[in-house]
């Protein structure tokens, strides 16, 4: 076993709980920009969800099997590339794919349903493709983690909150657009501030072992990136749905990751490391590509 798979991320018990909360709130701050018509669109985009939903939860996975193969990167961070890869879109996309001029709407409703289905895809996405790591069978017998547990989990940080605010904003959408903008910042201040405070006790452990996750991280974010637009562009999508599909694939809710190997792996030192570069490098490349393609404007037509 490689150092790294031994090392952990403490968080005491007043820590994870305040975590927990952050995500349900972070969630909640999501959802106010979610209306329950936007599942309707997906008459809209037929070809372009189905292509999406299958370079997220069938190309990537086993893309990242492939990169795992290649680099043979200790268990535990192998670990967090499978459980990133099963994350559902990250809270980001919507805004990215706006910025970008690409297709607004598909975003919206793919991340909508990407968000919902988060709860049975995730948990039993990394069951399923965390048998395929090489040497993973003792780490995974060491925590036995249930399907069961963490649909629970992510029903009640992801799946309640989601449904309330879209819910709240379905109800009162006036007052919600005035409450949108500081609820969402709040949000994000609320949840990086505990993050950055609980982590900093661990600071030297994460800076030992950053030179790990580096590489693996930008090899395994710009697959994600080119899996979406190159399936996209395969699949014969205008080039608006294919640069939707790229942010789609290539950005994942990490903050989601995090709460799962913190709630279910005791803060497993590898893939919180994963996990917390992940989080920190797509808004990297996602925000850069997004500025780039902002200079190449193209029409939002979809078929």
């Amino acid at each position: 076993m490689h150092q790294v798979d031994s090392l952990q991320i403490n968080f005491n018990a007043d820590q994870l709980a305040l975590l927990n909360i952050a995500m349900a709130f972070l969630m909640f701050s999501v959802a106010l920009d979610v209306r329950p018509a936007d599942f309707r669109k997906v008459a809209l985009f037929p070809k372009s969800i189905v292509v999406g939903m299958v370079a997220q939860y069938l190309l990537f996975p086993l893309l990242t099997l492939g990169i795992i193969y290649w680099f043979q990167p200790p268990v535990s961070m192998a670990l967090g590339m499978v459980l990133v890869s099963m994350c559902p879109s990250g809270n980001m996309t919507n805004f990215l794919v706006h910025f970008s001029g690409s297709n607004t709407a598909l975003s919206v409703t793919l991340n909508a349903i990407i968000i919902l289905l988060a709860t049975i895809i995730t948990p039993a996405g990394f069951l399923f493709w965390a048998q395929f790591i090489p040497g993973s069978e003792a780490l995974r017998k060491a925590f036995e983690v249930g399907f069961g547990e963490m649909a629970l989990i992510i029903i009640e940080l992801i799946l309640a909150p989601l449904l309330f605010g879209m819910w709240l904003n379905g109800r009162f959408p006036e007052r919600v657009a005035r409450l949108r903008p500081w609820v969402q910042r709040i949000a994000l201040i609320l949840f990086f501030s505990i993050l950055v405070l609980a982590l900093l006790g661990n600071g030297q452990n994460l800076v030992d072992y950053l030179g790990y996750a580096f590489t693996i991280v930008l090899v395994h974010n710009a697959l994600g990136l080119a899996t979406g637009y190159g399936v996209g562009r395969l699949s014969r999508l205008p080039e608006s749905d294919s640069r939707t599909l790229a942010f789609e694939t290539g950005i994942h809710n990490t903050a989601l990751g995090l709460l799962l190997i913190f709630r279910f792996f005791n803060g497993l030192g590898g893939m919180a490391l994963i996990a917390a570069w992940w989080g920190i490098w797509d808004l990297v490349t996602g925000i850069s590509l997004a500025a780039w393609w902002r200079q190449q404007k193209v029409k939002q037509v979809s078929g």
